[in-house]
């Protein structure tokens, strides 16, 4: 398999797991930036440390055009990243949303309707940009 066949495969893992604010553990769960990480990080493409915000993670990867299987999406509100998923193909994207800072617990999330969920992103407002961590 190659890295972005696995990050695919581990992005899939997660889907309907609940959100958590912070969160950057199978385990205890994920937030946005977190599950993002995880995916990376478990196909290689991520060191142990750095700074992996979702800012971070756009600045570290080339940016490209037109997303892909496997290229990061990026959201923002005033001109801040606030948000990262991963493309399925260049219209779904695999990510935790729907939760916030207050979404701390399971009962949280099932209040919030906060999980891994996969979405067409295109029709959604705010996006940033788009970057290949695989090239």
């Amino acid at each position: 398999m190659t890295p972005r066949e696995i990050a695919l495969k581990v992005a899939w893992s997660y889907l309907g797991k609940p959100y958590l604010w912070g969160g950057d553990d199978p385990m205890a769960g994920f937030d946005c930036g977190g599950f993002v990480i995880e995916c990376l990080k478990s196909a290689g493409r991520l060191p142990r440390s750095g700074d992996w915000t979702a800012n971070g993670l756009y600045e570290k990867f080339k940016v490209v055009q037109i997303p892909y299987e496997g290229c990061l999406v990026f959201w923002e509100n005033g001109g801040r990243i606030i948000h990262v998923e991963i493309c399925m193909d260049d219209i779904f994207a695999i990510g935790f949303s729907g939760g916030g800072s207050d979404t701390l617990t399971m009962e949280d999330a099932i209040k919030a309707n906060a999980y891994c969920k996969i979405r067409p992103f295109k029709s959604r407002a705010g996006i940033y940009g788009f970057v290949d961590p695989f090239l």
